[in-house]
Order: structure tokens, then sequence, then C-alpha cells
């Protein structure tokens, strides 16, 4: 498998934004496949186990992952409400909203006609 490439030609803060955005959705899947493996080393250890010593070991193994995948969804989940302020301002721009709008994603609104920005539209 290649390597996941986030690409921004224009960096501003929405796209740097997406860009944290996208980093964070990349290692929730990267989560989502150590947490499989774990789970297929937990069917094989308990398929082919000899005894309770073999078990308790390998189930100290799954355990200690888990414990410190669940410590790094902590800090996604931080990363993610830092962003999600930061996400809310680069939102599609809107006529009646930027004709009276000040914030940065409404600066470039003509206001007899559209936006000149291009929505926010994450890439995954």
């Amino acid at each position: 498998m290649s390597m996941p490439k986030i690409e921004c030609t224009d960096i501003d803060k929405c796209c740097a934004a997406s860009s944290l955005l996208q980093s964070i959705a990349l290692e929730e899947t990267a989560i989502s496949h150590i947490l499989n493996a774990e789970g297929e080393k937990l069917q094989k250890a308990v398929s082919i186990a000899c005894g309770q010593k073999e078990l308790i070991e390998i189930n100290q193994s799954v355990e200690s992952m888990v414990d410190k995948i669940t410590s790094l969804e902590i800090v996604l989940k931080s990363k993610l409400d830092l962003i999600k302020p930061i996400l809310d301002d680069c939102k599609d721009c809107d006529k009646d909203h930027c004709k009276d709008c000040d914030k940065d994603h409404c600066k470039d609104f003509d206001k007899d006609d559209k936006c000149d920005k291009k929505p926010y539209k994450p890439e995954y």
C-alpha cells in the first residue's frame, strides 16, 4: 500500500485545518487496522494455546496495546476539538451571510456577486 498524501497547493488557515482533519482520519484508519490485528492475534492464540499461562500473556499484550490506543484516541479527540472552530469558519460562503460578515472566509466576497473562495471540502 502506498503512503497517503495530503496536498494543498495554496496553504491557508482552512487548508491547514483540512489537512489536520485528514491526518486524524488517516490515524483513525491505522488504529482500526491495529485493533483488527490484535483481535486476530487473540483469536489465533485461543485456537492454538496449550495452557492458561499462554492465554494470559497474550491477553496482557492485547490489553497493553488497547490501553495505548485509548491514550492516542484521547490525543486525537483533543486535536479534533482544537480544529473544529477553524473548520466552522471555513464553510461555504453564502451571499446573505457574507454581505455583513467580517470573518476571513467572507473577505473575498463580492457584495453583488458570489464568494471568490472555493468551498471547503475536505479530501479523504
